[in-house]
C-alpha cells in the first residue's frame, strides 16, 4: 500500500472512530433510559409497548423527510470539496436547508393532526395517538439537524454529527426518565407519551447546538470559499433542489421501506396476536390463563408482547450502532475517491470495512445469544421475560450489519437504489412469514424474530451480489468467514463456561448474576481479541490502519503473535 493510501485509510479510520464512539455512547444512553423507564412502577412492558408502537409512524415520516439527508448532502458536498469547489458545497448546504425545513414542517403537521387516523386505522392500538403527537415536533428539528450534519460530514468534520448526537441522547435520557417519573400514576399510554415528548425537547436543543456549531465556523467556511480554485456548480436553486432530491430519495428509500415494514410489522403482530389468542391468552408473570379475552385484554397483550420485542431491539441495535460508523463514513469517502477517479482506494476501503464489520459484529451476535438470559436479568430485573426473542433476532444481526456496510459502499459507488430494492425483497418475505407464523399460538411473537432473520439474509445476499459486480472485492473465505467464526465460537464457549463457573462461586440473586456476567463478558472479550490475532486474521498493514494501530502491532510483536518486519 502506498504512503498516500495509508494516510487516506488512517484518516478514514479516524473518522470511523469518531462516529463509532458517538454511536456507542448514544446507544448506551438509549439503553439506559429504556431500562430505567421499563422498571418504573406502572410503565413496564405495556408502557414500553406504547412507547415503541408510537414510534412506527414517526419513523416512517422521519425516513421520508430526513433519513437520506446526511448521506445525500455528505456525498454531494464531498464531491465538490474533492474538486476544490467550497462555494458549490456551501450552495448545496443552503439550498438543502431551505428545502428540508419546509419538508420538516409538513411532516410535523401530518403526524400531529393525523395521529388519530394512524392510531385507529393503521396501528390499531388505542392510546398510541398521544405518543405520536408528542413526537411530531421533533420531525422538523431532525430535518434541520440532518442537513447541518450532512454538510460537515461531507467536509470531513465528524464532530458536528458525533457531538450533537451525544448531546441529544444525554438530554433524551435525562428528560425521559424525569418525565416518566413525574407521570407515575397515569395510564401507561400517557406515561409513554410523556417519555416521547422528551425526544421532541432533546431534538430541539440538539438542533440549536448545531446552529451554534455552524455559526462558530462560518468565518472559516468563508475563507475556504474565497480560496477555492475549482470550477463551481452553475445551476439554479430550483434545479439544485431537484438534484438533492434525486440523490436523497433513493438513499432514503431503504429507510422508508424499513419504516413501512415496521408499521406493517406492528399491524401484522397486532392482528396475528388477536387471532392466536382469540380464545385463550396463556399465563405469564403473575397473570393466569385468560379464557375468551375481551378486546381490552387483547389490546393489553398486544402492547405487552410488542414491549418484549422492543426490549430485544434495544440490545439488538447496540452493535448495529457501532457498525453504523462504517456506513456513515464510507459514503463521502468513496464518493470523494471516485470524484478523482481513484478506484483502487475506493475498493480498498470497501474490503477493509467489510472485514472489520465481520470482526465487530460476530462476537456481538454470539455474545447476545450465549448470555441473553443473564443480561436480561441484569437490565430488566423487574420483568426479565423475553430473552429468547433476543437470542433469535441476534442471528439476523450478522446479516443486518453486513448489509449496513454494503449499503454505505453501494451508495458511495452511486448504486443508490440497490439497498432499497434488496430491503424490499427482504421485507416482503418478512411480512409473509409474519402473517403465517404469528397466528400460530405456540410461536406468536417469536414469528416476528424468525421473519427478521429471513429479511436480513435476503437483503444482505442481494447487496453482496451487486457489490461484487461493481467493485473488486477480495473476499477470501478463510480470512473473512472461517477464522472469524472460529474466534467467535471459542469466545462463546469461554463466555458460557466462565459464567457457569462464576455462578458456583458468587452469591445467588441479582448481585451474583451481575458479577458473573461482567466477568464472563470481560474474559470472553480478551479471549476473542487474542484469538483474532493468534489466527492472524489481520495483516500488519490492516492492524496499523486501526486507531493506535502501530502501538497495537508493536505490542503483538512483543507477545510473539507477529514477527517483527
Amino acid at each position: 500500500m502506498s504512503k498516500q493510501n495509508k494516510e487516506n485509510t488512517q484518516s478514514f479510520m479516524n473518522n470511523v472512530t469518531i462516529i463509532l464512539i458517538s454511536q456507542v455512547l448514544v446507544k448506551v444512553l438509549g439503553m439506559v433510559y429504556r431500562i430505567v423507564i421499563t422498571n418504573i412502577d406502572g410503565f413496564g412492558d405495556e408502557g414500553l409497548g406504547f412507547y415503541n408502537v408510537g414510534f412506527q409512524i414517526y419513523t416512517l415520516l422521519l425516513a421520508i423527510s430526513s433519513v437520506g439527508i446526511p448521506n445525500a448532502i455528505s456525498k454531494m458536498v464531498s464531491e465538490r470539496v474533492a474538486l476544490d469547489d467550497y462555494k458549490g458545497a456551501h450552495k448545496i448546504f443552503k439550498t438543502a436547508l431551505l428545502l428540508f425545513s419546509i419538508i420538516g414542517l409538513v411532516t410535523t403537521a401530518v403526524l400531529f393532526f393525523g395521529a388519530d387516523i394512524f392510531a385507529q386505522h393503521i396501528i390499531k392500538i388505542d392510546g398510541s395517538q398521544y405518543v405520536m403527537r408528542a413526537l411530531a415536533p421533533s420531525l422538523f428539528f431532525v430535518c434541520v439537524s440532518s442537513v447541518i450534519r450532512g454538510y460537515f460530514t461531507g467536509m470531513k468534520n465528524m464532530k458536528a454529527t458525533s457531538n450533537s448526537q451525544v448531546l441529544e441522547q444525554i438530554l433524551k435520557c435525562t428528560l425521559t426518565i424525569v418525565f416518566v417519573y413525574l407521570s407515575i400514576g397515569l395510564a401507561p399510554a400517557i406515561m409513554a407519551s410523556w417519555a416521547n415528548f422528551a425526544t421532541s425537547v432533546a431534538t430541539a436543543l440538539s438542533m440549536l447546538y448545531l446552529v451554534y456549531f455552524y455559526c462558530k465556523r462560518k468565518s472559516g467556511i468563508k475563507e475556504h470559499i474565497e480560496e477555492s480554485k475549482g470550477e463551481t456548480i452553475k445551476i439554479s436553486g430550483r434545479h439544485l433542489m431537484m438534484s438533492i432530491l434525486m440523490i436523497s430519495i433513493p438513499i432514503s428509500l431503504g429507510s422508508i421501506i424499513t419504516a413501512i415494514n415496521r408499521v406493517i410489522d406492528t399491524a401484522t403482530i397486532s392482528r396475528g396476536i388477536e387471532v392466536a389468542f382469540a380464545s385463550l391468552i396463556p399465563a405469564h408473570g403473575n397473570v393466569g390463563d385468560i379464557i375468551n379475552p375481551t378486546a381490552e385484554q387483547l389490546n393489553q397483550e398486544i402492547a405487552r408482547l410488542s414491549g418484549l420485542l422492543s426490549k430485544s431491539d434495544t440490545l439488538y441495535n447496540m452493535p448495529l450502532a457501532v457498525n453504523f460508523a462504517f456506513a456513515t463514513v464510507l459514503v463521502p469517502s468513496i464518493a470523494g475517491a471516485l470524484a478523482v477517479k481513484d478506484y483502487k482506494e475506493a475498493s480498498s476501503k470497501i474490503n477493509y470495512s467489510l472485514l472489520i464489520s465481520i470482526l465487530i459484529i460476530l462476537p456481538c451476535a454470539i455474545g447476545l445469544i450465549t448470555l441473553a438470559e443473564p443480561i436480561y436479568k441484569i437490565l430488566y430485573f423487574s420483568t426479565s421475560s423475553g430473552f429468547e426473542l433476543l437470542q433469535l433476532v441476534s442471528v439476523s444481526l450478522i446479516f443486518a450489519a453486513l448489509a449496513q456496510t454494503m449499503t454505505g459502499s453501494l451508495q458511495g459507488l452511486g448504486k443508490v437504489y440497490v439497498p432499497a430494492i434488496s430491503l424490499l425483497f427482504g421485507c416482503i418475505a418478512k411480512i409473509v412469514l409474519n402473517i403465517v407464523l404469528i397466528r400460530i399460538p405456540s410461536i406468536n411473537i417469536y414469528g416476528a424474530a424468525i421473519s427478521s432473520i429471513a429479511c436480513q439474509f435476503i437483503s444482505c445476499a442481494i447487496c453482496f451480489v451487486v457489490l461484487a459486480k461493481n467493485c473488486k472485492l477480495n473476499i477470501k473465505p478463510m480470512k473473512y468467514i472461517v477464522k472469524p467464526i472460529i474466534a467467535g465460537v471459542v469466545m462463546g464457549v469461554v463466555a458460557v463456561g466462565v459464567y457457569k463457573l462464576s455462578m458456583l462461586v458468587c452469591p445467588s440473586g441479582f448481585i451474583g448474576n451481575l458479577i458473573s456476567t461482567v466477568i464472563a463478558i470481560a474474559i470472553a472479550a480478551v479471549v476473542y481479541f487474542f484469538t483474532v490475532f493468534m489466527l492472524k486474521i489481520l495483516s500488519e498493514d490492516e492492524i496499523k490502519q486501526l486507531p493506535m494501530g502501530t502501538k497495537i502491532y508493536n505490542g503483538l510483536v512483543k507477545l510473539k503473535f507477529y514477527k517483527a518486519q
